[in-house]
């Protein structure tokens, strides 16, 4: 894994300098410590920072074609890369590497944008075309690495973090009040946009062509699923498709195990990520260490079972400890690593997470993200299953019981609350062609948290007249699918695209260069996913429904059993405890409040007062609290005072490889 980082003119002008490239890099340093390379002519400058995983001694970027017409700079892995490399052979390409980046750098020169769909992997790359004087940029299918661009002073300045392009001291970060609205509701910008003003990002399955100073962006992909009740092939017996998904299932992790460095697994505690390692367990020669988060506050803290799993695996297994005050020491630094404000704390503990397992020497870790949207593990999609079989009877009294049954693992709620669940889910309740149905509440719920945005920040929100809703894409096809499909599309593209990847995948573990690898986001299980019956993911109210078949093979009852328990993290008490950071009476304080000019200095008082007098604290003060808090590190880290002397160490290994006419 590495970062990447580049500017190009579009028109005529000075040559991109060695400097700023090396500037830009050496924001980003930590995605790729172990070496650097530049690649830089009279046109443009790119710059990779690697993590050297796959072909330790060749693999050095920037890499060019045989007669150094190409070269590539390239964030990600290429997981098929043994499979293509051969068939590329066969059609006269020679290689100068046994690594992945070359295999991918030939893949285009064969088949140009199309060699996208050939890959199998996780990946942000560019592709300098020195004949044409063209760029290409891309990124992998669901986004799990990230990759930003501005074009500005007639000039594209893209990287893997919008850090490298503020490396750029002409750049400047300005926070837009459309894009804090939109994570203020859906946790995430919606891509292209990022949280500042002009800077974008290339949006997942998607590819950028430069050419004579035009900026032209194609999709190759998204989330697809068949129409209502039909399927890409004959329906199958449930033992086939199970067969099918073991299948799959064991090749996606198997190919993910490849790699020059040992291999590591994250375990939760959950169904998804015990099966992962006990596929490598089981059925790869792969030794296998097992990391995990212990939480000081047992209503997070799922270490039992973690254990238990790592037992019944026999790894060698460690675990950090995170307290209150671990997780509001470390946010500043997760904030600085994510560059978005953030509604939860969650990621803070994975950052930590992250940091323990570089600090056992591994480089790649494998986790279970994907199957919770793939195969239907959120309650979101219960929710709106009994929302839309209630919504049929709207008067009802049985009906609306269903609800009870999703929270019985939280105490009070089903039984003493069952009035506050009925009301809360009876919102918009026979809306049900509204394409937003199955998260219309949840995201209204999260808007809840606007109440503190202040009156000038207001004010411009309703005089752009754009509602937040509407600023989620909905595909042509959307209306053909069946509800759960349609749930699921809204969950994949906002949410695991956009929060779940980045800020708790990509941005925490990548801050500690550490790569994660998510075989339930191979591309032919996504695939595989789409098409499966929905019964086979949701049955009635049973999420995951084939897979914990799956899970019944391999797993001992105690995990594959229990019920769901979503990962979450404490928020209030991070931030307010007996060994409370600094920072956070000082950014919450009406001064710093007033002077950024985001939140209303009266409501966040408030709030304060309330946490400190022990009151108890909702869901959205919560969020609410982690978004005001992010916002303002935000807001000092990259507007007020991001840092520009970045650099990189004098000793660095660099490789610098000259085109026509390069700059200084």
């Amino acid at each position: 894994m590495c970062g990447i980082a580049g500017i190009l003119n579009l028109t005529e002008g000075p040559p991109p300098s060695r400097d700023l490239v090396e500037r830009m890099l050496a924001q980003i340093r930590h995605r790729g410590p172990d070496e650097f390379g530049l690649y830089l002519d009279d046109q443009i400058g790119i710059g990779n920072a690697r993590l050297s995983i796959i072909d330790l001694s060749g693999g050095q970027q920037p890499i060019t074609n045989e007669d150094a017409t190409l070269w590539i700079v390239f964030n990600g892995e290429i997981f098929n890369y043994v499979e293509l490399r051969p068939e590329l052979e066969a059609r006269g390409h020679r290689f100068a590497t046994h690594s992945d980046t070359e295999v991918l750098l030939h893949a285009y020169e064969e088949y140009g944008p199309a060699c996208l769909e050939k890959l199998n992997g996780q990946f942000a790359f560019a592709i300098w075309n020195t004949k044409d004087r063209s760029l290409f940029l891309a990124r992998d299918r669901l986004g799990v690495r990230p990759l930003f661009y501005t074009h500005q002073n007639n000039r594209l300045i893209f990287g893997s973090e919008i850090k490298a392009l503020l490396a750029d001291r002409s750049l400047s970060a300005v926070i837009d009040p459309v894009v804090l609205d939109q994570v203020f509701t859906f946790w995430s910008p919606l891509a292209p946009r990022s949280i500042f003003r002009g800077i974008d990002q290339l949006p997942p399955g998607h590819y950028m062509q430069v050419r004579d100073g035009q900026l032209t962006i194609h999709s190759y992909w998204e989330p697809s699923f068949p129409e209502h009740g039909k399927f890409g092939t004959a329906r199958k017996t449930e033992n086939e498709y199970l067969e099918e998904l073991s299948t799959l299932l064991i090749d996606s992790a198997r190919i993910r195990l490849r790699a020059d460095v040992p291999v590591g697994a994250y375990l939760s505690g959950g169904l998804d990520s015990s099966i992962i390692a006990s596929i490598i367990r089981n059925f790869t020669n792969n030794r296998l260490e097992t990391f995990s988060i212990a939480f000081s506050d047992a209503i997070f803290d799922e270490s039992v079972y973690q254990r238990k799993m790592a037992d019944v695996l026999g790894t060698k297994h460690r675990e950090v400890y995170a307290t209150h005050a671990d997780i509001g020491k470390v946010f500043p630094e997760v904030i600085w690593h994510t560059e978005v404000p953030l509604l939860r704390t969650s990621p803070a503990p994975m950052f930590l997470l992250s940091k323990l397992v570089r600090s056992h020497g591994y480089k790649v870790v494998l986790t279970g993200e994907g199957a919770d949207e793939f195969l239907a593990g959120y309650d979101i999609f219960k929710e709106a299953r009994v929302r839309r079989f209630w919504a049929r009877e709207p008067q009802s009294l049985r009906r609306p019981m269903l609800l009870k049954r999703l929270y019985a693992d939280i105490p009070g709620v089903a039984d003493n609350n069952f009035a506050f669940l009925k009301a809360f889910f009876s919102q918009g309740l026979t809306e049900t062609d509204l394409p937003h149905y199955s998260h219309a509440i949840r995201w209204r719920n999260t808007r809840r948290s606007t109440r503190f945005f202040s009156e000038a920040l207001k004010t411009e929100l309703i005089n752009r007249n754009n509602p937040v809703f509407d600023q989620v894409k909905i595909p042509a096809q959307f209306k053909n699918w069946e509800p759960l499909a349609q749930a699921q599309y809204l969950e994949i593209s906002v949410f695991l695209s956009q929060y779940l990847l980045s800020s708790q995948g990509d941005r925490v573990a990548m801050a500690n260069s550490v790569e994660g690898r998510f075989p339930f986001l191979d591309f032919r299980m996504v695939e595989f996913c789409s098409r499966l019956p929905s019964d086979l993911k949701l049955r009635g109210l049973k999420e995951k429904y084939l897979l914990k078949k799956l899970g019944a093979k391999w797993l001992p009852p105690e995990i594959f059993a229990r019920p769901k328990r979503p990962y979450r993290s404490p928020i209030h008490k991070s931030f307010f405890n007996k060994d409370a950071p600094a920072y956070v009476r000082e950014l919450l304080s009406p001064e710093s409040i007033r002077q950024t000019g985001l939140f209303n200095p009266n409501a966040v008082s408030q709030m304060v007062k309330k946490i400190e007098s022990q009151a108890p604290i909702g869901e959205t003060d919560d969020m609410a609290l982690a978004g005001i808090i992010s916002t303002q590190l935000l807001h000092h880290q990259f507007v007020a005072h991001f840092p520009h002397s970045a650099s990189l160490p004098a000793r660095s290994s660099i490789k610098i490889c000259h085109g026509a006419n390069p700059g200084s």
